[in-house]
């Protein structure tokens, strides 16, 4: 999620991201199943993350050990771009420079628990990033930005996760192809909107229903009616991720944080906010 993302707007504070990759990096990975897996942990403010993993299939695990929630943004840098080009870029007033293409990651999970998302990397330049600006500037201007690169692997890549649900972005909306019912279930979340998207998923509280939470919002006064879960953070036009979640009954909703290209404005304001059931 971005700089309007739920991240700031349910607790307003941060964690920082620790990444460690399980495997060396430096040492491409023998043929894979499954994705390669990169666990991350958070401490204020900074990125401690490995400087070089091997592309292909990688799954990162986001567990949030901060006092509030964060979420672990990905964005890949062409052009030969730096980390340094990316600080500079937007310390101007604007969207992300043309060269910063949005590779999603993790979105917010509560305080103690962990968030995941299933992606391919391809061989390049990311950077890892918290755009979180509530109650402060964001907090990349405070260190959280570090470069990754990516190198080649040998042997193939994993295979992709088996989806029971497939979570279609659009402008401005989501569409399910099933049901989500009850148990740990894998979301495919795909982009068929001619801009950015992102999902975050919240567990409403018993009793509470979308319209109690958007309201909450609004000033953020008492306990939120609703437990962020993560999701995946934005993502372009054409692009899927997969995140994983253990639904138990009950009522949940699906979020779009990110600022609009035309005015400005998130898109949950424009619609991109709906409650679903899960039985």
């Amino acid at each position: 999620m971005s700089a309007t993302t739920v991240v700031g707007l349910i607790l307003g504070s941060v964690a920082v991201v620790t990444l460690a990759a399980t495997s060396n990096p430096s040492t491409p990975t023998a043929p894979a199943t499954t994705a390669r897996v990169v666990q991350v942990t958070g401490e204020d403010f900074k990125f401690d993350a490995p400087d070089v993993i091997p592309a292909g299939l990688t799954e990162f695990r986001f567990l949030n050990k901060g006092p509030a929630l964060h979420h672990m943004a990905l964005l890949k840098l062409t052009g030969g771009k730096t980390v340094d080009d990316l600080v500079a870029a937007l310390a101007k007033p604007g969207p992300l420079p043309s060269w910063a293409r949005e590779e999603g990651g993790p979105n917010a999970p509560a305080p103690g628990e962990e968030a995941n998302a299933t992606l391919t990397l391809e061989p390049g330049n990311y950077a890892f990033i918290c755009f979180v600006d509530i109650g402060g500037p964001p907090h990349f201007t405070k260190g959280m930005v570090k470069p990754l690169r990516v190198v080649p692997a040998t042997g193939p890549s994993g295979t992709t996760p088996k989806a029971d649900v497939v979570a279609t972005l659009l402008d401005y909306n989501f569409k399910l192809s099933a049901p989500v019912r009850a148990g740990k279930r894998t979301i495919r979340v795909h982009n068929t909107g001619p801009q950015h998207h992102e999902v975050e998923l919240v567990q409403l509280a018993p009793g509470a229903s979308l319209a109690d939470f958007m309201k909450w919002m609004e000033k953020m006064e008492g306990p939120a009616p609703g437990k962020p879960l993560g999701g995946i953070a934005g993502i372009e036009s054409g692009m899927s991720q997969y995140f994983t979640a253990d639904f138990i009954p009950g009522s949940y909703a699906l979020i779009c944080f990110l600022p609009d290209v035309k005015d400005g404005k998130p898109h949950f304001a424009h619609g991109m906010v709906q409650q679903i059931e899960v039985k």
